[in-house]
């Protein structure tokens, strides 16, 4: 896991290794201070010799300069060797995400995607920069220290040996105790963004039904539930602050004593002593820092095993080696298929589908809410794969093709119509970025669309804002089977994707399809009759199966539950799911 994460380091190999580099070179100039110092005392101040303090103390100087030099670039270097590896690490990610099936992100909820590629990627970010750094200069620094205060005496400094084992095994418990907790914080990350994604996406429906204190009241449990776990461990955490701090002063106190004595029997000099000291503090200190660098690690080996699981992810939809780039014509054929979402799920969504669409026919497709028809159109772009059985387009099995040549021959109006942001030009040249004024222009008569676009006062330059809020429903659609035309497709399929707009809307944008793209094969899903009622033939879905295959005087003549439905909907409430609960 760790190897295939700092694999995205790449470019910043050079930063991530100079960092380390200068932080040992800064460790070098904080050890050699205290040394200096204890000259200057010992053998300037004691003995009287200006000149040898002036002369040393112009080594303090120049250490301390060097060593300020080193601190300063290795913080620039692993504040860039940090950011970089996160930036590539999210662009990793990014990338990753976009070959995933439609099985791999229903694995993923959306709000768990967002937090990985942001809160995850940052606390890497912070532990990256924090190894580094302090992962090299505290352990560097602690036994510098070390072997220096040795070096001045054995015997004083055998009390930070025993602090500094102490340590290490208080350390080892807090860091294991509290990881725990750790694990658990990160996923209530997803029902927090999950909670706010939602609210600020449906403001205005939470608005409309006056939700606000509710869906206050979901946020607060969100963001309640992060505070309850993260007291937890932190709980566990600021133990190490106090307990370093004790430690710190308990050596201070007891190299005093001890020192004080050595300095009247002549085995240690005052200069010794304040080096000592001095080396106290560093090899406690940096004790402290690599506390914190174990906690940063801590908290983001969960974010690290967040971020492996979708890095690792294999899209269960590959194109084939020497995979087909041209898609003959906008001929389907379904072949005994059988679909189900998981594997483990004892009844099929499909069953048993058997249909042969002609190039240039136009199909309509009806039945009620979970009858599988947008199961079925999604296996014709293979946005899913069949369980059994096999599904043609252009006489070629769909797993033949290049995954994007086909989509790019197979347009898609989906139920939630989604428009991003930017001009209405922008949103239209998703299906063709290439495409002229004119072009645009031209799908936006045929879906309609133009009607209402000339209204505004910057037209085609109208600005959609995020999600298409500024739109109605009605208007969003027939952007979104504009900006479909737009790739000049073999197939094109709408799944509802006229709820929106009225009948004489609905019949006008049918008309355009059946005159202007003859030549592509159309499958309309539609609860309204009057949709599909003039389509070449139409096919009735119930429970995962073809009910009725026909064209709609044939379908009135023999399928039952396309006859009334008709009749409920010229005659009746119009409600599919109503008719055949009765």
């Amino acid at each position: 896991m760790l190897r295939r994460i700092l694999r995205e380091v790449k470019e910043y190999k050079a930063a991530s290794i100079a960092t380390p580099l200068y932080m040992l070179l800064e460790v070098m100039m904080e050890t050699l201070i205290p040394f200096l110092m204890a000259s200057i005392i010992d053998q300037g101040v004691n003995a009287g010799d200006i000149a040898h303090i002036y002369k040393v103390g112009g080594l303090m100087l120049l250490a301390a300069a060097v060593g300020l030099l080193g601190g300063l670039l290795g913080g620039r270097y692993g504040a860039k060797a940090s950011t970089g590896f996160a930036k590539n690490l999210r662009e990793a990610m990014f990338d990753h995400i976009q070959t995933f099936s439609f099985a791999n992100i229903d694995k993923f909820s959306t709000a768990g995607l967002v937090t990985r590629l942001t809160t995850d990627v940052t606390n890497l970010q912070n532990a990256y920069q924090m190894v580094l750094r302090m992962m090299m200069r505290s352990p560097a620094s602690m036994l510098c220290a070390l072997i220096m205060a040795f070096r001045i005496s054995a015997k004083l400094s055998t009390i930070y040996l025993a602090a500094v084992i102490v340590l290490a095994v208080c350390l080892f418990f807090i860091i294991r105790h509290a990881t725990r907790y750790f694990r658990q914080a990160f996923p209530k990350y997803d029902e927090l963004n999950a909670s706010v994604q939602e609210n600020v996406s449906a403001i205005r429906v939470v608005k409309a039904y006056v939700r606000e204190e509710q869906e206050t009241d979901k946020f607060h449990k969100a963001s309640q539930n992060i505070y309850k776990i993260f007291t937890k461990a932190e709980t566990n955490v600021i133990v190490n602050a106090p307990l370093m701090q004790f430690t710190v002063y308990t050596c201070i106190i007891l190299i005093s004593w001890f020192g004080a004595k050595l300095i009247v029997s002549n085995e240690l000099t005052t200069g010794e002593l304040m080096s000592l000291l001095a080396y106290c503090m560093n090899i406690l200190m940096s004790l402290m820092m690599l506390s914190m660098v174990f906690v940063m690690i801590s908290m983001s080996t969960a974010s690290m095993e967040r971020i492996y699981e979708v890095l690792e992810e294999t899209s269960d939809l590959t194109s084939p080696e020497n995979a087909l780039t041209e898609v003959a014509d906008g001929s389907i054929s379904f072949r005994h298929v059988d679909f189900s979402y998981h594997k483990t799920s004892e009844k099929p969504v499909l069953k048993d589908v058997n249909l042969e669409i002609a190039p240039g026919e136009t199909i309509g497709i009806i039945g009620g809410t979970g009858s599988a028809k947008t199961s079925l159109v999604n296996l014709i772009s293979r946005l899913y794969d069949v369980t059994e059985g096999e599904v043609l387009v252009g006489g070629r099995n769909v797993k033949e093709y290049d995954m994007e040549a086909l989509r790019n021959q197979v347009a898609v109006v989906l139920q939630n119509n989604v428009l991003f942001s930017g001009t209405i030009y922008e949103n239209l040249r998703w299906g063709d970025q290439n495409a002229t004024d004119e072009e645009c222009r031209r799908v936006c008569r045929l879906a309609c669309a133009d009607e209402f676009i000339e209204k505004f006062p910057e037209g085609y330059n109208t600005r959609i804002e995020q999600g298409g809020n500024n739109v109605s429903g009605g208007q969003k659609q027939r952007l979104c089977i504009a900006r479909a035309l737009l790739k000049k497709p073999k197939i094109l399929i709408l799944d509802d994707s006229t709820s929106a707009v009225d009948t004489a809307t609905d019949a006008r944008i049918r008309k355009a399809l059946r005159e202007e793209i003859p030549g592509t094969t159309k499958l309309i899903i539609a609860q309204r009759v009057s949709s599909v009622q003039d389509a070449d033939r139409i096919i009735v879905m119930e429970d995962g199966t073809v009910n009725g295959l026909g064209t709609h005087e044939e379908l009135l003549a023999s399928n039952e539950i396309y006859r009334e439905v008709f009749e409920s909907q010229t005659g009746g409430s119009g409600d599919f799911d109503e008719n055949r609960d009765q």
